[in-house]
């Protein structure tokens, strides 16, 4: 089996653009070529790689092409760079990130990727329950996860620890407040969206088993805000808090109630001075997570 370099850069076209004529318009092809490219390319592995959907997705088998196809350019561009005689061409890092992350510590890997020159930094935001689907998927080199099992053909390490806090504005804690607890089935609560299970876990271990009021918030600087705004009850990342808790703003719901999320950096095995250099960068940033 033999892969061509035109196939492999046809297949991240199509994922990176989501449909066939999008790809052939970064390519400067037709249409038809792309799939004559794709089709061969299946033909050679003998399975089915793309979805014929929009956005295009790839099935598992052409995920697993997708990973190589984006390991090789990222292998070839650094090859070219080191002959270019300090000419770099630029390199695409793509990562995935949880929004909780982006807002707290990660910000300090931001900044270190500012001042590196010849990358450009390409963030996708899933959450760390999650993002390992996309390492699975060939779109990122890089995620930050809550899985400590390594995706196949990946390397992972801890990074640390991030640590929720439930907390609500004394106004909705008093409003709510029964005997030493509190309602937690009647106190609306706040999450980032359906995939945020941080409070059900909490209604658990409470014994909650009815479902209370429901707010969906998709942004981890909204979410703190609308806690903060009395919309609901919420877990913050103790980062996020500031002098909320001391300026009596924000109040904490249980003296030790709290949830630890462990946090880990999944990478592709690959020998890539630019894959190493960022693992770096993200390693030295969640430094402040080490508990």
């Amino acid at each position: 089996m033999q892969f061509r370099p035109e196939q492999l850069a046809a297949l991240v076209a199509i994922v990176d653009h989501g449909t066939f004529d999008a790809a052939a318009h970064h390519l400067s092809i037709t249409p038809s070529a792309v799939s004559q490219r794709i089709r061969a390319l299946e033909s050679e592995v003998g399975r089915v790689l793309l979805v014929r959907a929009t956005p295009v997705r790839t099935t598992e088998a052409g995920a697993v092409v997708l990973r190589l196809a984006r390991q090789q350019r990222l292998l070839e561009t650094e090859a070219l760079s080191d002959l270019a005689a300090g000419e770099s061409a630029r390199i695409d890092l793509p990562v995935a990130v949880n929004a909780d992350s982006l807002a707290t510590w990660f910000t300090a890997a931001i900044g270190a990727c500012a001042q590196w020159g010849g990358i450009t930094l390409r963030l996708h935001v899933e959450d760390e329950d999650h993002s390992a689907t996309l390492l699975r998927a060939g779109a990122v080199l890089g995620a930050v996860t809550s899985d400590p099992v390594p995706v196949q053909g990946c390397e992972v390490e801890r990074l640390g620890v991030m640590r929720y806090l439930p907390v609500a504005t004394p106004e909705l804690a008093r409003r709510h407040a029964r005997g030493r607890g509190y309602d937690w089935a009647a106190m609306p609560m706040i999450r980032f969206n359906a995939k945020d299970d941080l409070q059900h876990g909490i209604l658990a271990a409470h014994g909650v088993a009815e479902t209370p009021p429901i707010h969906d918030v998709p942004s981890s600087q909204g979410f703190v805000a609308a806690v903060f705004a009395g919309l609901g009850w919420g877990m913050v990342p103790e980062d996020q808090l500031g002098d909320g808790l001391r300026t009596g703003a924000v109040v904490r719901l249980g003296r030790r109630t709290r949830a630890d999320v462990p946090l880990y950096w999944q990478r592709w095995r690959l020998r890539s001075a630019h894959v190493e250099r960022l693992t770096a960068i993200v390693r030295a940033a969640a430094d402040g997570l080490r508990r």
